[in-house]
């Protein structure tokens, strides 16, 4: 899979994805990841990159032109342009295995006041956010989405079941997990764990996420609205 991100801060990708799955990812081959600065597609001695918006307002708005013509660079007929915005769809397990399957995905990182609207119009075909609240810009949210979506790749994991069993999975949240040494501090692992019976390890796992669920996130229970 390839993943360009366009942003005006390279320098804090540098460290989350030169570490761990990713990491492994990028030297088997699984994921070609590419940090782009936005200022490089500017042509002004000042690299501007944002003006004041039109009709007053505080802030900053990202211009169309250097956007416009990275996409242009960056991008192919097998792109997927996203945005990373709090106007987006919030990000979900559910999304991460969408864009798995992605060819070639461009995630372009907002900051300030957010973009022209003739960006959105023209040339994204998604948005992504995080949840309801707002960051400095978009690097820390498509670190997110790169890591979700790596851990997704085949070949990836060291354990091809990893991903299928942990929350979100199947919609609910994994079951609680033990493991050495069996008693610690006066607090034990569960018997049916310890039993080597594996139909009802499964069944008590099944039981346990089932609960957890109900508990913490009622509103994955619901499904989609």
């Amino acid at each position: 899979m390839k993943v360009d991100v366009l942003t005006l801060f390279p320098a804090m990708f540098a460290g989350p994805l030169d570490e761990s799955i990713i990491m492994r990812a990028r030297e088997a081959g699984l994921l070609d990841l590419r940090i782009h600065d936005l200022r490089e597609y500017t042509h002004d001695r000042h690299r501007t990159v944002d003006d004041n918006p039109y009709g007053g307002g505080p802030g900053m708005v990202l211009k169309p032109e250097p956007i416009f013509e990275a996409v242009e660079a960056l991008a192919s007929e097998n792109t997927r342009v996203t945005l990373m915005t709090p106007q987006g769809r919030r990000f979900e397990q559910s999304i991460a295995r969408e864009l798995a399957d992605v060819e070639h995905l461009l995630l372009i990182c907002g900051s300030y006041e957010g973009f022209d609207e003739r960006i959105r119009e023209r040339l994204a075909h998604d948005e992504i956010s995080l949840g309801d609240f707002v960051l400095t810009n978009g690097a820390l949210p498509a670190m997110a989405v790169i890591d979700a979506v790596t851990r997704l790749l085949p070949g990836a994991l060291g354990d091809s079941e990893s991903a299928t069993e942990e929350s979100f999975s199947d919609g609910r949240l994994e079951y609680p997990q033990y493991t050495r040494p069996a008693e610690f501090r006066g607090m034990e692992v569960p018997d049916v764990l310890l039993s080597g019976n594996h139909a009802e390890i499964e069944k008590w796992r099944n039981e346990q996420s089932q609960r957890r669920t109900e508990e913490r996130r009622p509103d994955l229970l619901d499904g989609p609205e």
